[in-house]
């Protein structure tokens, strides 16, 4: 058992089907990378983990089934999720957003925010600063600061190197590797940028119009020639 177990999960908007009988397993402590091309469904799939679309199938934490409860609810029960959309307050100071993740976890309120800070020093250095004045990698780093306010044991990030310059995608990726190494988190990764994955991941699974399609080691998928052409570059 996993601490996160999904179950034959399908997904809807309205009559539409997004997601299509997926089945996920992630070890505690384990980073894993979700990989797909643009509407594959990978923020779909972050976004029903959070209860925020309609589905099927079964969604198990730590062996607890909470399919379709609240996203404040899965908050509670230790998931901070880093959307790819940002939802940042734009006209409210970096410090104040990141103030925002904390309403689940005020007792640890200044212990978050000093690794934050030590994550992020450009947060520190600007958390006078409105978000809307920010580049896409500085928000990048309030969303994911924010999701870290709630003291999360299991991390989503959504695309977190969509539109941003090589170099702060080096220092995302070396904060998640932090993050998972030193503090344990486990950690859900989507991206379009394979390599930015394979970089991160210790299994990935490709994501195909809702469906998936592949699921393994970076050495294990590099096998399939195509795949390795659609997705790795080679």
């Amino acid at each position: 058992m996993g601490i996160i177990d999904i179950d034959n999960l399908s997904a809807f908007y309205g009559k539409a089907q997004a997601l299509s009988n997926v089945s996920i397993s992630v070890e505690p402590g384990e980073t894993i990378a979700i990989v797909g091309a643009n509407g594959a469904g990978k923020s779909t799939l972050l976004d029903c983990i959070m209860g925020l679309v309609k589905t099927t199938g079964t969604i198990r934490l730590n062996g607890e089934d909470v399919t379709g409860l609240k996203s404040s609810q899965m908050v509670k029960r230790g998931i901070g999720y880093a959307p790819e959309r940002f939802n940042l307050f734009p006209h409210m100071t970096v410090r104040d957003n990141l103030l925002v993740g904390a309403y689940t976890a005020r007792e640890d309120i200044e212990k978050n925010m000093a690794a934050v800070h030590r994550l992020f020093p450009r947060l520190e250095e600007r958390e006078g600063q409105e978000t809307s004045t920010q580049s896409g990698g500085e928000r990048q780093m309030v969303s994911l600061g924010r999701a870290l306010m709630t003291s999360p044991k299991i991390l989503l990030v959504d695309e977190p190197t969509i539109g941003l310059a090589p170099k702060v995608c080096n220092e995302i990726a070396e904060v998640l590797r932090k993050l998972s190494a030193e503090l344990g988190l486990t950690v859900i990764v989507t991206e379009q940028n394979a390599n930015f994955a394979l970089s991160l991941a210790s299994r990935l699974y490709v994501l195909e119009g809702g469906h998936v399609t592949a699921t393994g080691t970076a050495e294990e998928l590099a096998k399939d020639d195509q795949l390795a052409k659609s997705y790795f570059g080679a």
